[in-house]
């Protein structure tokens, strides 16, 4: 569904549009490397946990007692004091068991965003992108969403995008795989992440033309901007095909 469509159809909010899978032909070797090696880890994390009969919503969830839709799991959130880096699930949309929302946290009123200060309430969260899950613990899908539906500090798609490569929560709680693979996923998904803040942005002037006066940022009618389904070991099969072909740039 193109922009303009969207500008004048609002049903699209409770189905939110499917985007075009951006095209990583045109990405240098050495970026494909790091998708590639991004890509190996996601899988081995789901391979090791596999291995013992568990999953990647399951190690969130494990010892939070009853799941309750909109709860953040794990309680108060997984941060990184390090890095900054932060991320919760829960579970209120149809179509999936539930998703990731991931954060970066900067100092409150950088627009350059300069790392918070220590602990999970210090500066503001930006929000990044959402990893949506089936229900079997795999990721099916990504999508971005307006401000309202996260809050905390508002930046433009290229400043967000120039957050991503400082996500990475290293440490072991709630789970060493699940913290491993939601960093790989940031790296391997990138180019889908980039596009899908792009869109974002572009619904979002869109939909503010289409309604002035109104606060776009806080337009309940205006939830998800856009949705990518994603397949792990696809991306990774496409990437290792274009990594072995591609000169190095």
């Amino acid at each position: 569904m193109g922009l303009q469509s969207m500008e004048r159809d609002t049903a699209w909010v409770s189905a939110p549009p499917v985007m075009d899978v951006p095209a990583l032909a045109a990405l240098p070797k050495r970026r494909l490397l790091a998708m590639l090696m991004a890509g190996a880890e996601a899988l081995e994390c789901c391979r090791v946990l596999a291995r013992g009969g568990l999953n990647l919503v399951g190690e969130v969830l494990r010892g939070q007692g009853a799941f309750v839709e909109y709860a953040h799991y794990p309680e108060n959130d997984v941060y990184d004091a390090d890095t900054h880096s932060q991320y919760y699930y829960h579970a209120h949309r149809a179509g999936e068991h539930g998703h990731f929302h991931t954060f970066l946290r900067v100092s409150t009123g950088n627009r350059e965003g300069s790392p918070a200060g220590d602990g999970p309430d210090s500066g503001e969260p930006v929000h990044l992108i959402v990893i949506s899950m089936d229900a079997y613990g795999w990721p099916i899908g990504l999508f971005a969403t307006n401000h309202w539906v996260c809050g905390g500090a508002w930046r433009s798609a290229e400043e967000v995008i120039a957050l991503l490569p400082r996500f990475r929560i290293d440490h072991a709680y709630p789970s060493w795989p699940v913290n491993r693979w939601i960093g790989a996923m940031m790296v391997l998904f990138q180019p889908h992440i980039e596009a899908l803040l792009r869109h974002r942005d572009r619904v979002i002037a869109g939909w503010a033309r289409a309604h002035p006066g109104a606060d776009v940022l806080e337009d309940r009618n205006l939830e998800i901007t856009g949705y990518l389904p994603i397949s792990v070991e696809e991306v990774v099969s496409e990437v290792r095909a274009l990594a072995n072909t591609r000169k190095a740039g």
